[in-house]
């Protein structure tokens, strides 16, 4: 009878997890898929913890006390625009726990079902094999991600001579362990399976660069949810599959959207054989007259406008302007001027970081439109309001083949009839190319903290009304 309730629970909790990933796929529902995801893990706890052969309740508990401390502290204090690097910290986590679940099912596995000792079950060993070889490899993948988005490490690409050869050589040598350990149980061919995968999670994610992060980031998600699902065959639990696959599912997707977002190949993704593309200036940027201008000027501008269109990239991340571009959105409303924000599906760090970013500051979701959604209306826009952005508007990915990124789909920001650009410099993006839009006609550039001059902007409309 217990057995009947534990398996109704799971179900109840895949559900919940099923419906989550449906609310987070719109940010008008990403609260209320949280809370189906929360509601899904809580009842997953329970059902887990409930099970008769649990004989102990002590450990149990006092992990979820730990972890849920722990969780509690770093929610409290997270900045949003490190949100990145902790969702690969979190990846990573769940990698290390397939890992030491594989090992606690090889060195124990009649208390998980699938044998003895000396003869477990070939398709467990299969499995168990798997989960772990792809958990290592999603582990120390995400903790080198992370030390990459927290700039503990140089965001650059590293490479080497015959650095795809080595991977390829590595990931041959994983399938030959997982078949030796599968016919015959050598728990040496486990251990070296495992140091193998945790060895080319460190090489797959070296030669990308910080223009690829969101991707990574994506695809390590990706590669923790197949670590899972490998792990629930091996305990024959069904939530741990479906919850899996779930989450791998959905990240191989998302990377796949994301992909096209950049004009990278999804097969090299997975390789790990992207990021590392040389951009050369697509302009001299030496030789180029750009047009600057003060917070008056861009304040009389928008002031005047009929329509403004904010175009946010990690810029406004990192001087945290997101309250006060929202301010000065009310502000230009307040005069009739239509405004809309258009997100690029690779804008910040990590997919999504832009709408987190805008919701935290409480701009109406019905304001907030996708590229493909609004990049044609770029063309009838009085004002192009870029903050912080740089790849994702560079023309160069439109009008010019030679570019590194030539192909890439980008807002059409350069067709609007003036373009306000909010930068520090004229440095290039993560791409490591010239943004030809810098030194367009009806580009106006304003050079600055991002915060500090939207905040100069908001002071100019109050001093015009």
């Amino acid at each position: 009878m217990a057995q009947g309730w534990t398996a109704f629970l799971y179900l109840l909790a895949a559900v919940c997890f099923i419906l989550a990933l449906r609310g987070l796929s719109h940010p008008k529902t990403s609260r209320q898929g949280n809370i189906f995801g929360m509601a899904g893990m809580a009842l997953a706890v329970a059902a887990t913890v409930a099970v008769p052969a649990m004989t102990s309740y002590a450990l149990p508990l006092l992990a979820v006390l730990i972890g849920g401390a722990v969780g509690t502290v770093i929610a409290w204090r997270i900045d949003m625009t490190a949100l990145p690097q902790l969702v690969a910290a979190f990846h990573s986590l769940v990698g290390l726990a397939a890992v030491f679940v594989a090992l606690a099912a090889f060195h124990a596995p009649q208390s998980y079902g699938i044998g003895t000792p000396e003869a477990i079950h070939v398709a467990s060993r299969v499995e168990m094999a798997i989960g772990a070889g792809i958990g290592a490899l999603t582990f120390t993948g995400s903790i080198l991600a992370f030390t990459k988005l927290a700039g503990l490490v140089s965001g650059n690409p590293v490479q080497f001579t015959g650095q795809h050869m080595l991977n390829l050589g590595l990931g041959i040598l994983t399938l030959v362990l997982i078949v030796v350990f599968a016919a015959a149980q050598p728990g040496w061919a486990l251990w070296l399976a495992i140091l193998v995968t945790l060895a080319l999670g460190v090489l797959l994610i070296l030669p990308i660069g910080g223009a690829d992060m969101p991707v990574v980031v994506s695809m390590l998600n990706s590669y923790s949810g197949w670590a899972a699902a490998g792990i629930g065959f091996t305990l024959s639990n069904n939530l741990l599959i479906i919850t899996g696959a779930l989450v791998g599912a959905s990240g191989a997707i998302l990377s796949y959207i994301m992909c096209k977002g950049m004009n990278r190949s999804f097969v090299n993704v997975i390789l790990g054989g992207f990021g590392g593309e040389s951009g050369g200036a697509s302009t001299d940027a030496t030789n180029k007259a750009v047009t600057s201008g003060s917070s008056e000027d861009a304040g009389f501008i928008l002031g005047n406008a009929g329509s403004v269109i904010i175009v946010p990239g990690y810029g406004l991340a990192v001087g945290q302007a997101q309250h006060v571009v929202r301010e000065m959105a009310d502000l230009l409303k307040a005069r009739g001027v239509t405004v809309r924000y258009a997100i690029h599906p690779v804008a910040g760090r990590m997919p999504g970081h832009m709408n987190v970013l805008l919701a935290e500051a409480n701009v109406s979701y019905e304001d907030v439109y996708e590229m493909e959604e609004i990049n044609r209306d770029f063309q009838t826009t009085d004002v192009a309001f870029v903050i912080g952005a740089n790849d994702i508007t560079n023309p160069a990915a439109q009008d010019d083949p030679s570019s590194s990124i030539y192909g890439m789909p980008v807002l059409n920001v350069a067709a609007a009839k003036t373009v306000l650009f909010v930068k520090r410099s004229l440095s290039p993006g993560y791409a490591g190319i010239d943004n030809t839009l810098f030194y367009r006609d009806n580009t106006m550039m304003l050079f600055g903290d991002a915060k500090n001059m939207v905040e100069s902007i908001v002071k100019a409309l109050e001093d015009q009304a």
